[in-house]
């Protein structure tokens, strides 16, 4: 099975990224481009006998190494 992992800052956790993003837009024109957030998309197989086993598995994995929950969310979608 084919599994996505979405990581992203939480809310009220200062994002440096999409701040120098949003100001570097800003200077090219774009003044009506605010709130940018910068996440990070992990792809991969993940071989399990059902596609609840499979979630199971990979929120533990975003649990233990994916993600830094103490300042991080994640979402993850399994696909057959």
């Amino acid at each position: 099975m084919k599994a996505k992992v979405e990581v992203f800052l939480k809310a009220g956790v200062l994002d440096v990224e999409g701040k120098a993003i949003e100001g570097a837009l800003h200077g090219l024109g774009f003044a009506d481009v605010s709130g940018v957030r910068v996440g990070k998309t992990i792809e991969f197989e993940v071989a399990a006998a059902d596609r609840v086993a499979a979630e199971a598995e990979v929120k533990a994995m975003c649990e233990r190494l994916l993600a830094n929950t103490v300042i991080e969310g994640y979402r993850v979608e399994i696909a057959a």
